[in-house]
């Protein structure tokens, strides 16, 4: 596959995080541009080696590949200056701005440009994220394969069958690095509690949330089958998963989610209103 030229508007912690996982892949760093007017967030593409900009025109006159790294608040008014050279360009737009749906960014840019919307998270700034995208139908499978190889640079990313999906890729995906962080604050917590020092309930917490993940990721087996070879009846994670049950665990996670997805509706609605 060709490597085409690809421009970041803005060049904050996610938009980082993509180039330097491009350039880590090798991409050609003289094909990669960056453009933020904070000159203070460009330090670390300067660092790669990669392009940089001051003004957001420059990013477009540069792209085959126009990737929308700002703030979901400030994309509109960062897009209307450049609708005149973005239906001129014709690039692939690339949106990693939550909550703005296709509609919103076609009328925000301008003509039928294709436009991939994608859902990433936090994870992508240690090169393992989850991204789920949905592409407009003027992109075509080409336009798919650099948009998910540019994801793919950060973790892995997993194209979704109906936009209205990317709701809930924001509750799973999403957002859900902060829920495995409240489990681990709460496991540290109790660990303290129970006699543990700070260093090793934190230490071991840790190290069992990367296993758990490592052996969920490797294994032929579904976590709720990998859940019960680890629970002996009687034993002591029987007694805990027990408790967990007993509290109602599952039917709290399935609210919480459909809570953040009925809040990234929301959101979209209120921005797309713009």
């Amino acid at each position: 596959m060709t490597q085409p030229p690809i421009a970041f508007i803005g060049a904050g912690n996610m938009a980082s995080a993509l180039f330097g996982g491009l350039v880590k892949q090798g991409y050609p760093v003289d094909r990669i541009l960056a453009a933020d007017p904070n000159e203070a967030c460009l330090a670390a593409a300067t660092e790669l080696g990669v392009k940089t900009a001051t003004h957001n025109h420059a990013a477009v006159e540069f792209a085959e590949v126009l990737v929308l790294a700002v703030k979901p608040q400030l994309l509109h008014s960062v897009l209307e200056p450049l609708k005149p050279l973005l239906a001129r360009r014709r690039p692939l737009v690339i949106s990693i701005a939550a909550g703005i749906d296709l509609t919103t960014l076609a009328r925000w840019c301008g003509d039928a440009l294709p436009i991939v919307r994608c859902m990433p998270n936090t994870a992508a700034l240690v090169q393992a994220g989850a991204t789920g995208m949905f592409a407009n139908e003027q992109a075509s499978d080409q336009h798919k394969q650099h948009a998910q190889s540019i994801l793919e640079a950060v973790g892995s990313a997993i194209w979704v069958d109906d936009e209205q999906q990317i709701d809930a890729v924001t509750a799973v995906s999403g957002s859900g690095p902060a829920y495995f962080f409240l489990v681990m604050e709460a496991m540290e917590e109790a660990g303290v509690k129970l006699g543990l020092s700070q260093q090793v309930a934190e230490q071991l917490t840790l190290q069992t949330a990367l296993g758990a993940a490592q052996m969920a990721l490797e294994s032929e087996f579904h976590a709720s089958e990998l859940r019960r070879r680890v629970t002996s009846p009687g034993g002591t994670t029987e007694r805990a998963l027990n408790t967990f049950e007993q509290g109602g665990l599952k039917d709290l996670f399935g609210q919480a989610m459909e809570d953040c997805a009925a809040r990234a509706r929301e959101l979209a609605r209120e921005l797309g209103d713009e």
